[in-house]
């Protein structure tokens, strides 16, 4: 494991390269980098071979990792998807806005403002070319939708998740080219990868450099494998709420579901070679949240819906050809926010000042800066922790929790007692932290809809 400072001795996300600030300016400008973001949907840390899977492996996505770098201690903005999207869409805490405080997201009137600056929408106004292929998430037309909020093109599904043969979800079909509802045949990780491809041929004979998100379904529910097709036809039968069988799925199904996202992400790095763009694009790869139930969280525990280390901490790749060192490994935390910063100063492009960011340009830090604190909330159970360096509080279900996480990655060890000046100074962190977000919305969504899985663990009756 390389520490922050060895790490930026080598040449960091913190000094892409050996020129002055300046001279990076210059750079950036000339031949501004394309960029590709890969997001999983409920992939957990270690569901990739690179991170420790052992009953299946992930070849591109590893190699990929060998290519560029690795991160240890990416967290997400929230446990659940659509508040960590409007972080990664804003590059600022959830809270701050309504549709953040969705946990996540479901059937109320609600969304991404227009009007807010993007990561794609400020891309796009400094000469980017913009598509999202793939789950939206961020509420629906009339009012909301990637084309209002600075993606130029759109493919893909605007809820939560959907059937992966039918494309149809709890609110109906939900597959759609820029705003027009289509039909296509076809599994959707495929379908999502053959739009990805064609995005990118399409792009490649501009002159403007692109930002292309790729936002997979898999492996979220419904878990459905190559054998999926005649549980897809009874779930449709059956009404487009029976899409939502937590029951479903076996580890087989997943480990596939994996696998063919594995390899569509392999046909869009084999695109950007075969165009001649490899050198001149940063790819990411990461999730969204935490793993569900079939996913490996190890060496953590907790899962999707909690603020346990496995419910937040996620796998992240970063590669940039020339930039950064093949076989990097980054153990400094980071969270899902940090990208658009970082994104947008790696495009030359710059943040609106009307709207100031929480996330840090991950370029920018030298390695001398103090331990950040990251801050989380979620409503269902009372959830709310913070990290800052080793020490991380936790409140869950009426109890509070002191963890050093670097030797107890598990969380076992509850040090409030034996550190309670430690444990004080967060708790005051939090509350100050928490006093400057929206207040939680008690109509708001929390954990879909059921809470019951989450409140069985806990001995709790679910909201």
């Amino acid at each position: 494991m390389i520490s922050r400072r060895e790490f930026v001795a080598l040449g960091s996300v913190a000094a892409l390269s050996a020129c002055s600030p300046g001279q990076q300016q210059v750079s950036r400008s000339s031949k501004r980098p394309n960029i590709v973001f890969i997001l999983a949907d409920d992939l957990g840390y270690a569901d990739l071979s690179c991170y420790g899977r052992r009953d299946y492996s992930t070849p591109v996505i590893d190699r990929l990792a060998a290519q560029g770098a690795r991160f240890l201690s990416a967290y997400a903005n929230s446990p659940v998807c659509s508040p960590t999207r409007t972080a990664l869409m804003t590059g600022r805490y959830q809270y701050r806005l309504p549709v953040g405080l969705e946990e996540p997201l479901s059937l109320r009137d609600t969304g991404l403002p227009p009007e807010h600056p993007t990561l794609p929408s400020r891309l796009r106004d400094s000469g980017y070319q913009t598509a999202l292929v793939g789950k939206w998430h961020l509420g629906s037309l009339p009012k909301y939708g990637p084309l209002k909020s600075g993606y130029e093109h759109f493919w893909g599904f605007r809820h939560g998740a959907i059937d992966y043969f039918s494309h149809d979800g709890p609110w109906g079909d939900d597959l759609w080219d820029q705003d027009t509802p289509i039909e296509k045949t076809g599994y959707l990780t495929n379908l999502l990868g053959d739009r990805a491809v064609e995005v990118i041929n399409e792009f490649s004979g501009s002159d403007r450099p692109f930002f292309m998100s790729l936002h997979f379904s898999a492996p979220h529910w419904p878990w459905e494998g190559p054998d999926g097709k005649p549980e897809s036809d009874r779930l449709k039968a059956a009404g487009p709420r029976a899409i939502l069988h937590w029951d479903g799925g076996t580890l087989e199904t997943f480990k596939w579901m994996v696998q063919t996202m594995d390899a569509q992400v392999g046909r869009v790095l084999d695109a950007l070679e075969a165009n001649g763009l490899s050198d001149n694009t940063i790819v990411v790869f990461t999730s969204d949240n935490g793993g569900e139930r079939f996913s490996d969280t190890w060496p953590f525990t907790g899962r999707k819906t909690e603020l346990l280390e496995g419910g937040i901490r996620i796998p992240c790749i970063l590669r940039w050809p020339g930039r950064l060192p093949e076989g990097s490994i980054i153990a400094d935390p980071t969270i899902t926010m940090d990208w658009v910063p970082t994104l947008l100063a790696a495009g030359g492009a710059t943040p609106d000042l009307a709207y100031p960011l929480d996330g840090v340009d991950l370029m920018a830090r030298t390695g001398g800066e103090p331990d950040r604190t990251f801050f989380w909330r979620y409503k269902h159970l009372g959830q709310e922790a913070c990290r800052q360096g080793k020490w991380k509080y936790l409140q869950i279900a009426g109890n509070t929790f002191l963890f050093d996480v670097e030797k107890d990655p598990l969380e076992r060890a509850n040090l409030k007692t034996r550190f309670p000046r430690e444990f004080e100074r967060l708790v005051s962190a939090y509350r100050e932290w928490d006093a400057g977000m929206l207040p939680l919305d008690p109509e708001a969504n929390s954990h879909g809809f059921t809470g019951r899985d989450l409140a069985d663990r806990f001995g709790v009756k679910p909201d």
